[in-house]
């Protein structure tokens, strides 16, 4: 099914065109991710096609029976309603059968009750109240009764995800969503969760994100904005990094030619009229499209930094029996370490742990309860906190960067300006002279990333980097970090930037718990779910008759009681539950049975096999619990 059509879009913002005459389609099924640099038009792009936003020419067609969810950047909610009121406030099919079932369970009457259980059949909704709690506990979503107005920017930011997430998990309407840049606020199981939720939905899918290891996971084709042109790209992001190079080496080549055969033409032009002859007219015109081609831009040269960093002396960091506590809530206890030359530690954990916390007490913007934080003469701290830059917007770039220093010192003993600087930072020389304010929040991201490093720090704290900045500024940074002799801490969400630079991880546990692990986070991730299995495999020799002795003494005590004379009936949770578990309990004895015929086949590869003995023990245990509720509920089904 053909879902959307876009022809001959263009859309400039003050002077600057951002895209030019662009053309794409979306089909069914399609995921789909917008890469470009910040300040193509990325969020632009996406503003237009949710109608948030108007095009100066070209048309958005929308099929009428596609509906259209938006996840914005910078989401609106009414600040005097509660988290609940905000979620269900808007028309949506399945909120109002499920509010017109329980009005007519609680008024009694039967007709009305059948009447919307056939609504709720029909849009296949008995599973709504465990489909939200899942999409709200899972984005962390939980105090309901509190007022929007009192969230913070990024409660509010999976506020909105959850409310779209939930907006399209039901009925069977065609759904095509649009999401800027959904995990930004989301730790990483979060992310890892979200990524599943979107690889097993059929919603079809444009997303605009930074983070690689989610683009991987959930989409199968990029659209690029570049130069104010767009180009497709089948495939995972590997793939499009490769077409890309190809596509960026076959242009350079191309342009190498155009301006060999321009020189040639450019002296046979400048020859007197006499010289030319009516006959090399389109000779002529010819020359017109080569210079045109000769004189575009070159590709941009990618940006190197060679940074002369400040001396790092033998002393460095240290903490020692350091305390910080909220109220009741322990932040840090007892928390000892010494930093050493050139580490780089990846600080994990859930939202609300502690993580900014612990780097603000480093930085000395926060105070510990007690213990001693020791720092060196030596140590230049670079800060990139989540907050960005706090300054007068009406200020220009260019003089923002001159405020710090005019000059910027490199390992080889020369400098660079500040006009040069801000270039190597895909600021051009037009850019440099506009004011911050008008620049995107993926540009000021980059100005703070720019003002850090032109301080020649140290000791770089890095507080989620990676947030808003385009995928090209995010391996410049992954290289200049990875040649940095310097000691660097991150806290991020991205796990592709995480597994690339860190040696080991503080992993905030809470209640004060902060381990030390020897690796990066997919290695930690592997070592707590081999945990995991190892638990499994210890719990899963349970007798198997247990469950048939529980089957067959379940009904007995049902046989002798007296039937009441009203039989109850099952609220619109229980009969839920209930349509639930009578899909559920088949497709668990069926993978039971999978599970016995593998373990029992003797062909099984020694890991496979524990793994397969775990999962069947698992699975066991699973099958047991539903099928008891289900024999206590289908007494009132």
């Amino acid at each position: 099914m053909h879902y959307i059509s876009v022809e001959n879009l263009t859309k400039s913002f003050v002077e600057k065109a951002l895209f030019v005459d662009i053309s794409f389609n979306i089909s069914q099924g399609d995921k789909i991710a917008l890469v470009a640099k910040n300040g193509s038009g990325k969020t632009s792009l996406l503003r237009v096609l949710a109608g948030k936003d108007t095009a100066d020419s070209g048309k958005v067609w929308i099929n009428k029976d596609v509906s259209v969810s938006f996840l914005d950047q910078n989401p609106v909610f009414e600040d005097d309603k509660t988290v609940l009121e905000n979620i269900l406030n808007h028309k949506h099919p399945v909120i109002e059968a499920v509010r017109e079932y329980e009005l007519a369970l609680e008024s009694g009457d039967d007709m009305k009750v059948g009447d919307m259980m056939h609504k709720i059949d029909e849009l296949n909704a008995w599973n709504f109240e465990n489909k939200v709690k899942e999409i709200l506990t899972s984005l962390n979503v939980t105090n309901l009764e509190q007022k929007a107005g009192s969230l913070s920017g990024g409660q509010k930011k999976r506020l909105s995800l959850a409310k779209v997430l939930i907006d399209i998990s039901f009925g069977d309407r065609n759904n095509f969503l649009i999401l800027d840049e959904p995990t930004n606020h989301l730790d990483f199981e979060m992310i890892e969760w979200l990524a599943d939720f979107l690889s097993d939905n059929k919603t079809t899918l444009l997303l605009v994100t930074h983070d690689r290891f989610f683009l991987d996971a959930v989409c199968n084709e990029i659209l690029e904005m570049e130069n104010q042109q767009l180009y497709v790209h089948r495939g995972n992001f590997e793939n499009y990094l490769m077409r890309k190079a190809e596509r960026e080496e076959a242009d350079s080549a191309s342009l190498d030619k155009a301006r060999n055969t321009y020189r040639k033409e450019l002296e046979w032009m400048r020859k007197q009229p006499k010289a030319r002859t009516v006959k090399s007219k389109s000779r002529q015109d010819a020359f017109y499209e080569v210079e045109e081609k000769a004189t575009s831009r070159k590709p941009e040269d990618k940006l190197e930094l060679n940074v002369k960093m400040q001396r790092l002396g033998g002393k460095i960091l240290e903490l020692k029996k350091v305390y910080k506590s909220y109220g009741d809530k322990p932040i840090l206890k007892s928390f000892d370490y010494t930093f050493k030359r050139g580490e780089r530690i990846g600080i994990i954990g859930k939202n609300g742990v502690g993580k900014s916390t612990f780097l603000n007490i480093i930085m000395g913007l926060e105070n510990a309860d007690s213990g001693k934080i020791n720092t060196g003469e030596t140590v230049v701290f670079g800060y990139f906190s989540q907050q960005g830059l706090v300054l007068k917007e009406d200020k220009r770039v260019i003089e923002f960067v001159k405020d710090i220093a005019e000059h910027f010192p490199l390992a080889d003993g020369t400098k660079v300006s500040a006009g040069q600087f801000l270039q190597l930072f895909q600021f051009t020389p037009e850019q440099q002279f506009t004011f911050i304010s008008k620049l995107s929040g993926g540009e000021k991201k980059r100005l703070q990333l720019l003002s850090i490093l032109f301080r020649n720090p140290n000791f770089l704290i890095l507080d989620e980097p990676t947030n808003d900045l385009d995928l090209v500024t995010l391996n410049v940074l992954e290289n200049f970090l990875e040649q940095y002799q310097g000691c660097v801490m991150i806290v991020s969400h991205d796990r592709y930037f995480m597994d690339k630079l860190v040696d080991h991880l503080f992993v905030f546990e809470g209640e004060g718990e902060v381990n030390d692990f020897p690796g990066n986070y997919s290695q930690w991730r592997y070592d707590k779910e081999r945990g995991r299995r190892m638990e499994s495999l210890t719990n899963q020799n349970k007798p198997e008759y247990k469950i048939e002795e529980k089957k067959a003494a379940a009904p007995a005590p049902t046989a002798t009681n007296t039937a009441p004379t009203t039989k109850r009936k099952l609220s619109f949770k229980e009969r839920n539950e209930f349509e639930k578990l009578e899909k559920e309990v088949p497709a668990l004895e069926k993978k039971k049975e999978e599970l016995n015929e593998k373990v029992n086949s003797g062909t099984l590869p020694y890991d496979e096999l524990n793994k397969a003995i775990a999962e069947l023990g698992s699975v066991s245990q699973e099958l047991e619990e539903k099928e008891l509720r289900w024999l206590e509920l289908s007494e009132f089904a």
